[in-house]
């Protein structure tokens, strides 16, 4: 049983890196493969040394959400649907997430995401409130509680140009100034990018970053430091393609999802005190794979709710107690993964 972040040992890897692809599920990763390459097998993360598969069920439904989804990998507890990282049910107290630990362990710290930043997946990592859509009081825990080094997302929704700003961070508002920054002086960096979710890559950019762009910036950031970092890297938008039941942009999103875990990858692995763990919230949209007609052909696919599902999701690993990641998970063993914490003991990390 762990009590609290300094009585981690060493085994902790020195950078952290979880990427969540929403409501990505076993089909969705199928499609994009037999999409991209005509088979599966070569996304960035299927060539991972590691697979596994995570069960996602909430405290109070076997359907999650992704707030009850997302916590339950940050902080190891099972919450009910719509709750960020609180004991609930339970005493209400909020509970440590990764990136708060790895804070306390001196290490940069990041949250990017295509929703926009104050969604559910990275708020369970950076906040703690009751419910998800209190996205003002979302804000604030970023800005004044866990002070990510690096936030970027879509804009609006409860942060503001102004409020970052006073709360010290460097804010930009498009791809060109993402871009732009000179990166080995930034500390703190808001990138606000439109007033929502980040476009989908089939409709086109507008001059906003895609993924593997905002990745890019983060990394050029967060390696900075001696310490190491963690960073929560979420594909939000496969799920809302999922929930539309739309294919085309399914696929895209996907491949740029894996685009920018490839990008990762590359950045990082010659520094093999580093974990990547890839995986999903949630499935989304009951896809279901039917026919591979080839290589840059949509294939035939069926779709069965235009909701969530209580599928299990795939969970890649690559790196420093990676091989933990075996056979049937639940999403509470993803942080126990990471502080290898390999007998799955519980782990009972809350803020006293």
């Amino acid at each position: 049983m762990v009590s609290d972040s300094s009585s981690l040992g060493p085994g902790i890897p020195k950078n952290i890196v979880i990427c969540v692809g929403d409501g990505m599920g076993f089909e969705a990763v199928k499609a994009a493969g037999y999409y991209a390459y005509g088979e599966t097998g070569h996304l960035s993360f299927e060539k991972f040394p590691y697979h596994a598969e995570i069960a996602t069920h909430a405290a109070n439904t076997p359907m999650t959400d992704s707030a009850a989804a997302a916590t339950a990998m940050a902080t190891g507890h099972k919450v009910n649907n719509g709750v960020i990282s609180m004991e609930i049910p339970g005493s209400g107290t909020p509970l440590k997430t990764l990136l708060e630990i790895a804070k306390d362990l001196n290490k940069k710290t990041g949250l990017v995401s295509t929703t926009y930043i104050t969604h559910a997946t990275p708020a369970c990592f950076g906040a703690h409130n009751p419910q998800r859509n209190n996205l003002g009081e979302i804000a604030h825990d970023y800005l004044h509680l866990t002070r990510p080094n690096v936030l970027l997302g879509g804009g609006g929704n409860g942060i503001t140009e102004n409020s970052a700003e006073s709360a010290g961070y460097t804010v930009v508002t498009n791809r060109e100034e993402l871009l732009e920054l000179n990166t080995p002086t930034e500390t703190y960096v808001s990138g606000q990018f439109g007033q929502t979710n980040i476009p989908y890559v089939f409709d086109g950019s507008d001059n906003l970053p895609q993924l593997s762009e905002m990745v890019t910036i983060a990394l050029d950031i967060l390696t900075k430091n001696e310490d190491g970092f963690f960073l929560l890297l979420e594909g939000g938008r496969i799920d809302h393609a999922g929930h539309s039941n739309d294919i085309e942009r399914q696929l895209l999103e996907t491949m740029e999802f894996s685009k920018a875990v490839q990008t990762v990858y590359e950045r990082i692995s010659d520094d093999e005190d580093t974990i990547i763990l890839v995986t999903a919230d949630h499935e989304t949209g009951g896809l279901q794979v039917q026919k591979n007609n080839g290589q840059g052909e949509i294939p035939t696919i069926n779709w069965t709710t235009g909701g969530h599902t209580v599928n299990n999701v795939p969970l890649y690993g690559w790196g420093k107690n990676a091989e933990h990641v075996e056979g049937v998970l639940n999403n509470t063993d993803l942080i126990k993964i990471v502080l290898g914490n390999s007998d799955f003991t519980e782990v009972q990390l809350s803020l006293l």
